[in-house]
């Protein structure tokens, strides 16, 4: 996601900063300390403003969310909402998502979101794509045996590549559609996505899940 830098962005941030963890690798193992109490750990790689997090986390109050976003000017946005709504399940990292490994112990996270990642549709980008098994791979090593990776894209092509991608590790996806919204909508959706079935665009999404000897396929 690309944003005009802000003059104002610090003190934004450090005004939310109750709402962020600015040292992710230090909480690596340990991210239930944050909600003891916690069902379940959910994390979001690339939140954007930070919609879909927001209001998950909302809904979900039992669940502890981590939303990572490596864009700061999306990423205040995303946890003014959360600080403005007084969410206590919620927390946000300014990461790149390949660097979840060191941050996230092996099995620690029980589900992943990933929303409309950027399609990359040039050949030579491929091993940039959120999907790409080399992603998968560092998604599954962090993922707890049968967890699972919620993803939804607008773009039919890398909805493809992806599940070629995941049959190449011999990763399960099931609850496969290619119009989630034909019936009208369905579940939480992203601000983006709200903009695309406002269009009538058709969204891809599916559910994979992972085990731990699949990621070293």
């Amino acid at each position: 996601m690309r944003m005009r830098k802000k003059p104002n962005l610090e003190p934004r941030m450090a005004a939310c900063a109750a709402w962020q963890v600015a040292d992710p690798a230090a909480r690596r193992g340990n991210w239930r300390s944050l909600m003891p109490e916690c069902a379940e750990l959910w994390v979001e790689l690339g939140c954007g403003k930070g919609k879909f997090t927001v209001e998950t986390a909302q809904a979900n109050p039992e669940m502890l969310v981590v939303a990572v976003e490596r864009c700061r000017e999306a990423m205040v946005m995303a946890m003014e909402k959360a600080r403005d709504l007084d969410l206590h399940n919620v927390f946000f990292v300014d990461m790149d998502v390949a660097n979840l490994p060191a941050c996230f112990a092996p099995g620690e996270i029980d589900r992943m979101y990933l929303n409309f990642p950027d399609p990359w549709p040039r050949k030579k980008n491929a091993k940039r794509r959120l999907t790409s098994r080399g992603f998968l791979r560092l998604y599954a090593q962090a993922l707890k045996d049968g967890g699972e990776i919620h993803f939804k894209t607008d773009n039919a092509p890398l909805f493809a590549y992806s599940l070629e991608e995941c049959g190449a590790l011999g990763l399960e996806v099931k609850q496969i559609t290619d119009d989630l919204h034909a019936n009208g909508p369905v579940g939480i959706l992203t601000g983006y996505e709200e903009k695309f079935y406002a269009l009538g665009t058709p969204i891809h999404r599916c559910e994979i899940v992972v085990h731990p000897l699949e990621a070293e396929a």
